[in-house]
């Protein structure tokens, strides 16, 4: 069954995670098939292929091709894998999806506007849990060093968006909230702090990440914005749906069973 849209609310589907390779593949596309259903925009939160190859970024187009709504994406570490990233990012770019990468886009829905900010992030570490950039291998290292990095690129791609409704789309977590269910030695490599704090500066409504696969859904920032992590397996489901009405402070979290015909 179709769900009621609530007047003046804009429908957000998010996912993450997809880890497309062969045993999965034709897992999303019924679902996706009928996302006008339920949502307006789909937000693809990283780790959209399982190791960056070429046949997994195929089977992701497969998945994604001529989608009912507009789909924004974000790449997450295992899309760069094979040092790939950049053509999964054009594959997808030449299918429709818009890619962010420290950049922002502004799209019109229902006669409301609705900004979107996407960064990779990275680790870093959170209050009580830090990081160590100055530790362990080249990858570590540089992996810990760009959550802070990807921090400023996030706050100056949302301060670029020139509407009122904005959210902030990483990979990686920008609070612990969403980690729960992780265990707390490796909290500072799931996620940095720096990233909240550009998602409260930005102004942003609603932030989606994914990456902690055995973390939770619902989260906030210090700031009070609502953290959802919706990566695959905490979701269950082939995407979550949460309503946004500008000039609320809050989405309304919508629990659904993705509509088939």
């Amino acid at each position: 069954m179709t769900a009621a849209r609530t007047g003046g609310c804009i429908r957000v589907a998010a996912v993450a995670d997809l880890h497309m390779r062969a045993a999965v593949a034709g897992r999303f596309r019924p679902d996706f098939r009928h996302l006008s259903a339920d949502a307006d925009i789909l937000l693809l939160a990283g780790d959209l292929t399982d190791g960056g190859t070429r046949v997994e970024a195929d089977l992701l187009c497969a998945e994604l091709d001529g989608l009912p709504v507009p789909v924004v994406a974000v790449l997450g570490n295992h899309d760069h894998d094979q040092r790939s990233g950049y053509l999964i990012a054009a594959r997808l770019t030449a299918l429709g999806v818009h890619v962010l990468d420290g950049t922002a886009i502004t799209f019109e829905i229902e006669g409301m506007r609705l900004g979107i900010a996407g960064v990779m992030g990275g680790s870093g570490g959170f209050p009580g849990h830090p990081g160590t950039p100055d530790e362990g291998s080249a990858e570590h290292r540089a992996r810990m060093r760009r959550g802070p990095l990807d921090a400023l690129r996030l706050r100056q791609a949302l301060d670029s968006i020139d509407c009122e409704t904005r959210i902030a789309l990483m990979h990686f977590a920008p609070v612990i909230d969403t980690l729960a269910g992780e265990p707390a030695k490796i909290y500072p490599g799931l996620g940095c702090h720096d990233l909240a704090e550009s998602v409260d500066a930005g102004g942003a409504a609603l932030a989606v990440h994914g990456h902690a696969h055995g973390g939770t859904e619902f989260g906030c920032t210090p700031g009070g914005v609502p953290v959802r992590n919706v990566s695959f397996p905490v979701l269950g489901r082939s995407y979550a749906v949460y309503e946004i009405v500008p000039g609320s402070d809050r989405p309304e979290d919508r629990d659904r069973i993705p509509s088939r015909p």
